[in-house]
């Protein structure tokens, strides 16, 4: 993991090289385009680009319209203004018809940084997860990105991608991507730790360190939150004693509780911590800042999950 890139880049990028391919693919903003990178897909395709100005509820209405011709729209603004502001017409417009929309939301959680709590969104996911026929997707790197978009693209109905803003580090080694299946980054048996997102990352720099301390815990990159892999989840509480979830998003509703639903389902055994923000909104501050303001700094994921194996 020595490349660092921005998943936002390389979501620009994958709609770029998917419209290539595909001619029925068509992207809209909120005129945050080059925020969200889908500025790279208008530049090569401007006749399938549509900006719909902060008007977000529009956008969404737009790219139902447009998939009832047989168009893939891919829309695009913050998550916390197409996952929030746009809520209803995601749930009315798009997923109760099941239409045939992409959801690429960009600039979530708390890393969004010094735009503060009104534009961090941390309870995304929660909102989305409840949507029926919802799929949500949250790539742990730029590589991941790009598979997660063509992936999205195959499938039929509406689905969310959850997107990064910050440089995170790519890993040397291309993952698999297929929805609804996780990938074992680091076997174990005292521990294992499923994460998303950037806190991927994060969870295995953790695992190593305690690799080094005698301690045996598996990292699973848990990229589909909806549908949650049941099956890689209770083969893990099997035989690992305590399982934790890593999201930069709330404890509640994300991706610890997709987890946890399946551990109380079949009455596993094991000891259960989610780490994630708590019961909090952001607030304005540097990236890195705000991740040790609310425990998410990699030494502090360390010492909880050292903490856990402690217990």
């Amino acid at each position: 993991m020595s490349e660092y890139k921005a998943i936002r880049v390389a979501y620009g990028e994958a709609l770029a090289e998917l419209g290539k391919a595909n001619e029925k693919v068509v992207v809209l903003d909120a005129d945050l385009a080059h925020a969200t990178m889908t500025a790279t897909f208008a530049e090569k395709f401007p006749e399938r680009f549509f900006n719909a100005g902060i008007a977000e509820a529009n956008m969404v209405d737009m790219s139902a319209g447009l998939s009832t011709m047989g168009y893939i729209p891919f829309c695009s603004t913050f998550a916390i203004f197409g996952a929030g502001r746009a809520y209803e017409q995601v749930r009315n417009g798009v997923a109760y018809p099941n239409f045939n929309v992409k959801l690429g939301m960009t600039h979530s959680g708390i890393t969004l940084g010094e735009d503060g709590g009104s534009h961090q969104a941390i309870e995304d996911l929660a909102l989305m997860r409840v949507i029926p026929g919802m799929t949500v997707v949250v790539p742990c790197d730029a590589s991941e990105t790009h598979r997660a978009v063509n992936a999205v693209a195959e499938m039929k109905g509406p689905a969310y991608l959850r997107l990064a803003r910050l440089p995170s580090p790519v890993f040397e080694e291309e993952m698999p991507f297929v929805i609804g299946k996780a990938n074992v980054l680091k076997d174990g048996i005292d521990a294992v730790v499923f994460a998303c997102g950037i806190m991927v990352s994060t969870a295995l720099e953790c695992a190593k360190k305690l690799e080094a301390e005698g301690k045996s815990v598996a990292v699973v990159n848990m990229h589909t939150i909806k549908p949650i892999d049941k099956e890689c989840i209770l083969t893990f509480a099997s035989k690992c004693s305590k399982v934790i979830t890593i999201e930069e998003h709330s404890t509640i509703g994300g991706l610890g509780d997709a987890v946890g639903d399946v551990l109380l389902e079949h009455t596993c055994n094991v000891t259960f911590k989610k780490i994630g923000v708590q019961d909090r909104f952001g607030q304005s501050g540097k990236p890195e800042e705000l991740l040790e303001e609310y425990g998410l700094s990699e030494n502090q994921v360390y010492h909880q999950i050292k903490g856990v194996l402690e217990a």
